[in-house]
């Protein structure tokens, strides 16, 4: 079985089928830092897939089922190891769970391609998303290009029912001499050696547990992962009303879990279910948003199928490709620092720095400043976030985003900017969350956090604002309603 994203024992499709199948089994992961890297992928992200990797292994080592480590330069060179393991190992079978941006299903044929002309049977699984991208169509068969009809066909094909995302049980412990079947490494081609445990350092990124505090702020593992999901049942049916109010803890904080797979999907539609009625639209005001958050997730994975060219760093309209984007470097940097003198722009970007992680909210209305109040290439944001977040991942990075700047698909209309001020009133009213990120704040009065006035700046060592808002608003929106003519 061939571990990705999909970090657990629990509720793993392809982990769960192999078990049943096979009579023999072997779980092998394949790390491509140099792919990582032309991915974006940053030190967060990939220590907290590796740490999680870790866990993972303990568990199936109890269960007397070795778990293979392999490092490869790239994704071109994975066809051709797989091919070598299942010569020396004399497989007859690989299973895992299918992956959707354009790399990944190139990857994925090619060793499928491989693998057959040596009679090895491969079989990916639907186990990221809910259903298959590209399985549910419009009337002409097309992929969805809005979320409102995507959402509303997904739920009715399902008939508002959870029932069809059942989970799987835990595989089964294969018998305790399991484990002498096979060879402690494999020497490969190239002085690539199969390992059983995971080095401290893969392709130049930190693996181990002493590594930067701001990844170690996420408890790694499948039993963080179920923690977490369980914390935050006390709190979903409230999660309509508090989830745009960072500094609450009223959001799930499940993405860097979902993200690395040591939560699945179907085990968070389960959870939102049992407060729902069995229903994806039912009573549960907070569970039926959050369930339409996760259909938000479900979507972006289905559009990189739909429309690969988000893929290839072009946006998804492609008149956008002439906003004429002012990409000043000062600008991105200061924003990149939490030094654009916007408190809750610069509290934003400081969480984000600081923890990996930022809250939705604040996701939209730091792109919104840097591509709209900035003029600023959403692509640069886009990148960004993916070197920092924990939880990168990239349809739902490249969705949010788009969506944000006015290039892709459902996106917000070029002329609706957020105001980032009346969102600092509106979400954050008497500034908790600023004063946490801007100590050089956390004196000033509630009635000022939000814009503090000029004579301000210099006695708290905190930068005036780095553009009017208003002004800058009616620029960007000139630069979009000139591509109409």
């Amino acid at each position: 079985m061939w571990l990705r994203n999909d970090l657990r024992a629990s509720d793993n499709t392809a982990l769960y089928r192999a078990t049943k199948s096979c009579d023999a089994l072997a779980v092998l992961y394949i790390a491509c830092p140099s792919t990582w890297a032309s991915h974006g992928d940053g030190d967060n992200v990939v220590a907290m897939r590796l740490r999680s990797l870790r866990k993972l292994q303990a568990t199936l080592h109890k269960k007397n089922i070795p778990l293979y480590f392999l490092e490869v330069p790239a994704f071109g060179d994975v066809d051709s190891a797989l091919a070598q393991i299942a010569q020396k190992l004399q497989l007859d079978a690989l299973f895992a769970n299918a992956e959707y941006p354009v790399n990944e299903l190139a990857r994925d044929q090619t060793v499928k391609d491989t693998l057959g002309k040596l009679d090895v049977a491969v079989e990916y699984f639907t186990d990221r998303t809910l259903i298959p991208p590209g399985s549910l169509t419009t009337g002409s068969g097309d992929g969805f290009k809005v979320f409102t009809p995507f959402k509303r066909a997904f739920i009715s094909t399902h008939s508002n029912s959870a029932e069809a995302f059942g989970c799987l049980p835990t595989p089964r412990a294969l018998p305790a001499d399991h484990l002498e079947q096979w060879p402690e490494w494999i020497a490969l081609d190239g002085e690539h050696n199969l390992v059983r445990s995971i080095p401290d350092t893969v392709g130049g990124y930190g693996v181990a547990d002493g590594g930067e505090e701001r990844v170690l702020k996420w408890p790694v593992g499948e039993a963080a992962g179920a923690r977490t999901l369980k914390k935050f049942a006390e709190v979903i049916d409230e999660y309509d009303e508090w989830r745009d109010f960072p500094a609450r803890e009223n959001t799930s904080r499940l993405s860097p879990y979902l993200n690395c797979g040591t939560v699945s999907i179907r085990q968070c539609v389960q959870l939102a279910a049992e407060h729902n009625d069995g229903r994806l639209d039912g009573p549960s005001k907070g569970a039926t948003t959050w369930i339409s958050e996760l259909l938000w997730r479900e979507f972006y994975q289905h559009l990189v199928v739909n429309f690969p060219r988000v893929c290839r760093n072009k946006p998804f309209k492609p008149e956008t490709e002439a906003v004429p984007w002012s990409d000043r470097e000062e600008d991105f940097a200061r924003w990149c620092e939490g030094q654009t003198g916007v408190p809750i722009v610069d509290a934003a970007m400081r969480q984000l720095n600081q923890t990996g992680w930022m809250h939705n909210r604040l996701r939209m209305v730091v792109a919104s400043f840097l591509t709209k109040n900035l003029l600023t290439d959403w692509r640069k944001g886009e990148q960004y976030f993916m070197r920092q977040l924990v939880d990168a991942d990239f349809a739902a990075n490249n969705g949010g985003w788009q969506w944000a700047a006015s290039t892709g698909t459902d996106a917000a209309p070029y002329f609706r900017v957020f105001n980032p001020y009346s969102q600092s009133k509106r979400f954050d009213p008497d500034g908790e969350f600023i004063r946490s990120y801007i100590p050089e704040l956390a004196e000033v009065a509630e009635r000022d956090i939000h814009c503090p006035p000029q004579d301000l700046f210099s006695e708290h060592s905190y930068p005036p604002p780095m553009c009017d808002v208003t002004e800058s608003r009616k620029i960007a929106i000139e630069a979009f309603a000139n591509l109409k003519k």
